[in-house]
Parts: structure tokens; C-alpha cells; sequence
């Protein structure tokens, strides 16, 4: 975790990203990939799904946030995988911060699981990590 008022580079007040934000975002540290990873049981009645998260890097440098939900059914067989970012140097203008990223749909027949996963990854220059990621949201609910 890091502060929005670490400084250094890193996102700041000023910078891209949620009006609504707490006071920490994710960093990917200083390892090439960081991985976080949270396993959901799903509502028998789960129809739809809402997943949303704000993604980011540093400036230039291609370093990215990734976020997957992979739905598995009872058996732990993928039965459909929804990915939102990464949010590319380009689409941020060349600036530090975070935008956000959506999607929505129907869970997939037979799922039982939802596999949500964070991957913050460096694609080259430095030794920090500056895939970024703040108010990761995934919500399910019936018709």
C-alpha cells in the first residue's frame, strides 16, 4: 500500500484519479509482478455482475495494473473470465494516475466461484513496480 501523499513520484491529490479516495492505493513494490488474490463463494441466485476499479502507472513507463475475474463452476472448471486494464502510458496521456475501468454482464451458467485477481506488473525501466490500483469494486445480484 501506499500513501497518496508519499510523494516521490508516486499518484498525488492532484493526479488522475477517484474523487473518492481513502488515503492509500496499491503498488506493486519493488518485484517485476505483485499478485493479490481473493476467492468469492457465489449466490445460488447470481445472475449479473458489476466489476469497476481504478488503474494506473507512473508518467512514460508502461508499468501497469490488471484486474481479472475468472468464474469457475463447482468443480473449479473456467466458465468465463471478465479482465479490465491495464491503462496504458498512452491512454494516460503520459501522466501519473489512475482512470477508471468497468464492465458488466451475466454470470456464466454453472459458475460457483469467482476468482478476483490483482497483477501489478514492470515492464522495464527502474526498480520500482508502477502498476497502480485503488477502490477495486465487484458486486453480483439476481434479476
Amino acid at each position: 500500500m501506499l500513501r497518496y501523499d508519499a510523494g516521490q513520484g508516486y499518484p498525488g491529490p492532484g493526479d488522475p484519479g477517484p474523487a473518492q479516495r481513502g488515503a492509500s492505493f496499491f503498488g506493486g513494490g519493488d518485484t517485476p509482478l505483485s499478485t493479490l488474490r481473493q476467492n468469492l463463494t457465489l449466490p445460488r441466485r447470481a445472475s449479473q455482475f458489476e466489476v469497476s476499479a481504478w488503474l494506473g502507472g507512473y508518467a512514460s513507463q508502461q508499468d501497469g495494473a490488471r484486474l481479472s475475474v475468472e468464474f469457475l463452476d463447482s468443480g473449479g472448471t473456467p466458465r468465463g473470465l471478465v479482465v479490465l486494464g491495464p491503462v496504458t502510458a498512452e491512454e494516460r496521456s503520459g501522466r501519473t494516475g489512475l482512470h477508471e475501468r468497468s464492465a458488466r454482464g451475466t454470470v456464466p451458467p454453472g459458475s460457483r466461484t469467482a476468482v478476483v485477481t490483482l497483477q501489478l506488473t514492470r515492464s522495464g525501466g527502474g526498480t520500482s513496480n508502477d502498476g497502480y490500483a485503488d477502490n477495486i469494486s465487484f458486486t453480483v445480484g439476481s434479476r
